[in-house]
């Protein structure tokens, strides 16, 4: 028996295609082999790999910020159009490494945490702290899609509007990111009230409006005063170069990151199907709340890079490397089958999410 082979047999006990996950009253019971065989049959690939984070995180930030460059100094509008859109894309997948660094452990990659906030988070206005203890929150196995949850909504079972408006407020992202860094920081290390506001409620990247923060601790709180210390720097720095060279340059990168915004926010629509009411969810549910979109669509790695297009896989093996993600599907594809619960996280591409998220809204209730 090979080491990715094992004894189990696809899970007898998979939860039947009748049952939706918003029938959140009637319990979805673990898939307790699928469990078993996502870590059993994953362990031997289980380590973060430096040579792949490094290269990958700098590649991305050095194409979108020249990309950036371009589209800021190019005259001729088509080219510098091309040069924003590869900007979105480049910074786009750079940022999206704070994901990994909410997951990784902390002697996993010795650097990486301090390398990404000088080249992208902080640049970028988006310090680790932000996501850093909050997305945690969202894999608590009590607390996902409950009112304790900072990252989810109800999103399938609201109104209509709610959609558009969801997209719309991540135009708003950027210069809020700026005001709160340039202005609202300063004046919170003179006035604690102040302080302990912009701490609760806009220090992180949540959609929950009921969420909460509480004020960091330890080594953590270490983290978020250097980082918040960058942060404002560089967003003073950024105010005060609009007075010397115009603001021309400063509004580009702002529009390229207000578009890097939208685009996350269109991936979390899709990150999850959004049909809990508020209920405490098992493992299994929680897993079939959230969406694969797996391989041969090749427009996925675009609008979810990073592993991001194996959402319900990182739920079942949140620790589990980004790189490590396509191979983890294989093995559980192929062990498991195609008719059993595993595969019944996997759909085929954004358009139909968008639409099957879009459909529910306007379904009567």
């Amino acid at each position: 028996m090979t080491a990715h082979e094992s004894s189990f047999r696809p899970a007898s006990n998979a939860v039947p295609a009748s049952i939706s996950v918003r029938a959140s009253r009637v319990p979805v019971a673990d898939d307790k082999e699928m469990l078993r065989a996502a870590v059993d049959l994953t362990k031997d690939i289980a380590e973060a790999r430096p040579q792949i984070y490094w290269p990958d995180m700098i590649l991305s930030a050095g194409i979108g910020y020249a990309g950036l460059a371009g589209a800021i100094l190019l005259s001729n509008p088509w080219l510098a159009i091309g040069c924003a859109v590869i900007a979105v894309l480049a910074l786009y997948r750079a940022l999206l490494f704070i994901h990994e660094l909410t997951h990784i452990h902390r002697d996993a990659l010795p650097g990486f945490r301090l390398g990404w906030n000088l080249l992208v988070g902080i640049p970028m206005l988006t310090p680790s702290f932000m996501y850093e203890t909050v997305h945690t929150l969202h894999h608590a196995r009590t607390r996902y899609g409950t009112i304790e949850d900072p990252e989810y909504l109800p999103l399938a079972l609201m109104k209509p509007w709610s959609l558009p408006v969801f997209l719309i407020t991540a135009i708003l992202l950027p210069p809020a990111l700026l005001l709160r860094s340039a202005i609202l920081v300063p004046l919170g290390a003179l006035i604690p009230p102040l302080r302990r506001l912009v701490w609760q409620r806009f220090s992180a990247l949540a959609i929950n409006p009921a969420f909460r923060r509480r004020a960091p601790e330890g080594a953590f709180r270490r983290q978020v005063i250097w980082q918040e210390v960058g942060t404002t720097a560089w967003s003073l720095f950024l105010i005060a170069s609009g007075f010397v060279i115009g603001w021309k340059p400063l509004l580009i990168a702002l529009a390229v990151l207000a578009a890097v915004a939208v685009l996350n926010q269109v991936r979390t629509l899709v990150a999850h199907l959004w049909e809990n009411e508020g209920d405490t969810m098992t493992v299994t549910a929680q897993y079939l709340d959230s969406v694969n979109v797996p391989p041969p669509g090749l427009l996925a790695e675009l609008w979810a890079p990073v592993g991001l297009r194996y959402h319900a896989l990182h739920h079942l093996l949140p620790s589990m490397p980004y790189h490590a993600l396509p191979e983890c599907h294989r093995r559980l594809s192929d062990h498991l089958g195609p008719e059993t619960t595993y595969a019944r996280a996997s759909h085929t591409g954004l358009l139909p999410l968008v639409g099957r998220l879009a459909s529910s809204t306007i379904r009567p209730r």
